[in-house]
């Protein structure tokens, strides 16, 4: 542990702060209308004396360090929406989001001299003299940044740290003379172990962009969908809405398609020119009752969360008893043009024994391929369809909630999609588009003869967003729709109580997303019916487990520790909003309280209770050391469910 870190574990309990308000019931009651969570009052401060505690506290650990408070601003809490569009209206500018217009600097250039793969890898460079990256590990040396630590992660989990002298950890495995070491012994036990699947080949990618990828089970789909589509505009009935896609449309097959109907029964594919030994699955079709079946009942289900959910999260949710994860939402499009950073979305880490993807498309070509091209090339449990993102992006163009509209499409995208996939197909909605029209209840009795495994309903619609709590009534109603389909619920669970009182609507199991991402031990909560009274010191080894993964996945060198510091502050805008349970007046905080000011019972309790953003970084540069000169960052989510 560096000296910065243990003056922070030395620092003495702060004075405990007089109290705002006496401890009344008035008080209460007023802090439950205004949507604050109830803390007891020798902890409540001000805002000013707050953040007094920490500069004073800091100063005196980093009083040679520079400032950066007056660099990084704290957000402020979100005005009503009229306000806000009566001044964009005075001042003549567009309302825009913190997603829009987001200052952004690529990891790339936190470092202006890097060594050469070809160093790295102790082979000769392609580009000789041209290339335009270092070559003298000498001079790399000199001007490469201090190391972070004096352990490698990545070193003493393998046994080789494959970033090499780059590595911001590169002093416990590099030798006087500049050389990589590695431990033999420890190579060995990890031989053969692949810890992450789902990985893009170059040969795949190099197929997809040349478009020389072969959808056999897609273009079979299509060709039905398209002659159904052409017998109902000559007045006849929409075949495809009452039959399957292979009896969608009869046709009469040519004498060479006839002769293979008469070699195979009426259940197996012609037969096909294969490479290798021919097996069952080559030439046999696999029937709806013989596809992998994924019992989803009495499980907890981490959502697919964008930006948040990404691959060391999931594992940390899994480390706290998570049974089901999700991929972030990818868009098929991108995934079918092959680009490498929509397919870093489908990996999947060894210790996700339940695990599925998501996809987003608005048409039943697109979906129906890449459903296809994700069964061939990918090891999932089951493939989500996103049919409730809210986002504006998504929506205008027909996918997301948009599908919810377009009844037609979102029929055509599942029955195609179940067509071509070998695992279960589920299905992720809200209750509606509109805030007072729900159509949920509307589409669960269809999609159930449409081949969906699984629906998970979000019980708020798209203009709700979160500002209102969701309806676990009309969750519960329409589980009782969907059965025997099983339909999960998702919506505001921060604490066992919560999922306890959604388990009473007779849902088959529970969703959590943003009560994961401010408390990921909720899994063990939930499991162990308990609150965890868990210490700032516990909740600090849950972020260094976070960091050590995301070095992992990321890379330990400069580009793969600020990516990964990226990644941390994002999680930091959720998780400072968690209230230790200690200091509650009133267990458990309910997920649309705000935190007021308070002062934790000890520096790093009242550090992580910061909204500010410096705080937050200063959070990171424990685990990830100092950040780069020209680092800049501006928080993606903001809270919009505080009343």
């Amino acid at each position: 542990m560096s000296e910065y870190n243990i003056c922070l574990f030395q620092k003495k309990e702060p004075a405990v702060m007089e109290a705002v308000e006496p401890e009344t019931g008035e008080r209460q009651t007023d802090a439950a209308s205004k949507g604050q969570a109830a803390i007891k009052p020798e902890f409540l401060t001000t805002k000013e004396k707050f953040h007094e505690f920490l500069d004073a506290e800091l100063q005196e650990v980093e009083s040679s360090e520079k400032d950066q408070t007056d660099e990084i601003q704290e957000p402020q809490h979100k005005k009503p929406k009229h306000d806000l569009q009566e001044k964009s209206r005075a001042e003549g500018q567009r309302l825009r989001g913190q997603n829009k217009s987001r200052p952004h600097v690529k990891p790339t250039t936190y470092e202006e001299k890097r060594l050469c793969l070809a160093v790295l890898q102790n082979r000769d460079c392609a580009f000789g003299q041209k290339c335009y990256f270092l070559h003298d590990v000498g001079e790399y040396m000199r001007t490469k940044a201090a190391d972070i630590g004096d352990s490698c992660y990545l070193y003493d989990t393998f046994g080789k740290c494959g970033y090499g002298l780059s590595c911001r950890f590169a002093k416990a495995h590099t030798t006087a003379d500049f050389q990589t070491m590695e431990d033999g012994e420890l190579m060995k036990t990890k031989e053969g172990r692949t810890t992450v699947k789902n990985a893009l080949s170059k040969e795949l990618q190099n197929r997809l962009r040349k478009r020389k990828v072969v959808f056999t089970k897609s273009e079979e789909y299509l060709k039905s969908l398209s002659k159904s589509k052409d017998k109902t505009d000559g007045g006849g009935k929409d075949v495809c809405s009452t039959k399957e896609p292979g009896d969608a449309v009869e046709e009469r097959p040519t004498p060479e398609e006839s002769q293979a109907q008469r070699m195979s029964g009426p259940d197996e594919r012609p037969l096909v020119k294969t490479v290798g030994p021919l097996t069952d699955a080559d030439v046999i079709k696999l029937r709806p009752c013989e596809k992998k079946k994924v019992d989803f009942r009495d499980k907890l289900y981490l959502a697919p969360l964008t930006t948040c959910g990404n691959l060391p999260f999931r594992r940390v949710c899994k480390r706290f008893g998570a049974d089901i994860t999700c991929g972030e939402m990818a868009v098929c499009t991108n995934l079918l043009q092959g680009q490498q950073s929509e397919w870093a979305l489908l990996k999947r880490h060894e210790s996700e024994d339940l695990f599925g993807v998501q996809v987003e498309g608005c048409f039943p070509d697109t979906m129906t391929k890449c459903a296809e091209l994700i069964n061939q090339n990918t090891e999932v449990d089951f493939v989500d369809i996103n049919s409730g993102c809210p986002i504006d992006l998504i929506y205008k163009k027909g996918g997301g909630c948009g599908l919810m509209a377009r009844t037609r499409k979102l029929e055509q995208i599942i029955k195609g999609m179940h067509h071509v996939l070998d695992v279960p197909l589920t299905v992720k909605i809200r209750t509606g588009v509109q805030e007072k029209s729900n159509v949920a209840h509307k589409l669960i009795p269809e999609m159930k003869g449409w081949g969906v495994s699984l629906i998970t309903l979000h019980g708020r619609s798209r203009e709700q967003r979160y500002t209102k709590l969701a309806d676990w009534d009309y969750i519960g109603a329409c589980a009782e729709l969907a059965r025997p389909v099983p339909l999960f619920g998702n919506g505001d669970i921060l604490s066992y109580e919560d999922a306890v009182r959604a388990k009473q609507t007779g849902v088959s199991g529970i969703m959590i997303a943003r009560g994961a991402l401010i408390k990921p031990w909720i899994f063990t909560e939930i499991k162990e019916s308990r609150h965890w009274d868990i210490s700032s010191s516990e909740r600090l080894d849950v972020l260094r487990d976070f960091t050590n993964f995301g070095l992992e996945h990321w890379g330990s060198d400069t580009r793969g520790v600020e990516k990964t510091r990226s990644f941390l502050l994002e999680w930091l805008s959720f998780m400072c909003r968690y209230v230790p349970v200690g200091l509650l007046e009133r267990v458990p905080q309910k997920i649309n309280e705000r935190p007021p000011y308070y002062m934790g019972r000890n520096y790093l309790e009242t550090l992580m209770a910061s909204q500010n953003v410096g705080d937050w970084v200063k959070i990171s540069e424990m685990l990830l050391g100092p950040v780069p000169n020209n680092f800049n960052f501006l928080p993606k989510h903001k809270a919009n469910a505080y009343k």
